[in-house]
């Protein structure tokens, strides 16, 4: 008999696994682990249904599928300590954070499509999340895959896009993104205790990574965020802005998403090499608070511009 139990995320869907079953227990048997990393391999995303809300089954899921990566700033609030080493606190107090305007609705915690550190040269392999404290209604977590989106893809803007080198920069501030803001986005409150780390950004050399790569399996995948992309390597013009626009309007045009509604007993594992993800915010008067652990693995396909050195802040998780 299986230990666990393996599903597809949604019928429509060509990623994403449903998985139940994962405990500690479970977890130590060798054959239970490979089969998670096959299929996270095959999928790109993963949610784990009716799991133990518990900091230690998270670092140890997570583990599964490579080392935990720390976050490198010191006041970001550790979750477990020194019980459960690498997982972080995510969240904020009522009306603490940024406020914008999508779609008519207030909301706070809102992200656009992104996949995280692409303004670091090296990227991690995934993350790891789950909910502590949910919001009565939206707070959901969006994930598109990048190998749909490069199919999605028109072929003409496919043709213009491979083989170009994307450039991205430290920047948090949603009001500054060039390609793929919504249309009627207002950024009514900015997070104001990120301001330090927005102005020191600036400082920091730019990285450049590929807007469509390749996987040892033959897929190809879209990889392009529109969160912090500053233009196209070598083509920073209008001409160029045109296309890397383009591209990002029809990426978010084209994308067949999953958005997760969080439960207690639900965590969530993504590929950060090839999924997107975003967040649909919430009522700014109600806290939402994600506990993370953040797995290493990059790439190899990353740089910083001009051969320029990177620092230590640009291994911040976002």
């Amino acid at each position: 008999m299986s230990l666990i139990t393996v599903r597809p995320l949604r019928d429509d869907l060509s990623f994403g696994a449903r998985i139940t079953g994962v405990t500690l227990a479970t977890l130590e048997d060798h054959e239970v682990r490979e089969r998670l990393r096959r299929v996270f391999d095959e999928r790109g995303m993963i949610l784990f249904e009716d799991v133990d809300p518990d900091g230690k089954l998270q670092v140890e899921i997570s583990k599964v599928f490579g080392p935990l990566k720390d976050h490198p700033i010191p006041t970001v609030p550790r979750a477990g300590g020194a019980l459960h080493p690498g997982v972080i606190e995510i969240g904020q107090a009522p009306r603490e954070g940024n406020i914008v305007l999508v779609d008519g609705k207030e909301v706070t915690s809102w992200l656009p499509w992104h996949f995280d550190h692409c303004y670091n040269n090296q990227l991690n392999r995934a993350g790891v999340l789950r909910c502590i404290t949910g919001v009565t209604e939206g707070g959901e977590t969006g994930f598109a895959d990048g190998i749909q989106l490069y199919h999605a893809l028109s072929p003409e803007l496919r043709e213009q896009i491979e083989g170009r080198g994307i450039l991205y920069t430290l920047n948090l501030r949603f009001r500054d993104m060039r390609f793929g803001l919504a249309d009627g986005f207002v950024e009514i409150q900015p997070h104001i205790a990120l301001q330090k780390t927005i102005d020191y950004g600036k400082k920091l050399p730019r990285a450049v990574h590929p807007a469509v790569w390749t996987r040892d399996t033959g897929e190809k995948v879209l990889h392009v965020s529109p969160w912090m992309a500053e233009g196209i390597e070598g083509a920073e013009n209008p001409e160029g802005d045109e296309l890397l626009e383009a591209v990002c309007k029809e990426l978010l045009t084209k994308i067949t998403p999953y958005f997760h509604k969080w439960r207690a007993t639900d965590m969530v594992i993504w590929d950060n090499l090839r999924m997107l993800h975003a967040v649909s915010g919430h009522d700014p008067d109600e806290p939402r608070i994600m506990h993370r652990t953040t797995i290493e693995g990059d790439y190899g396909l990353g740089y910083f511009e001009g051969n320029a050195v990177g620092d230590k802040i640009l291994e911040m998780t976002v």
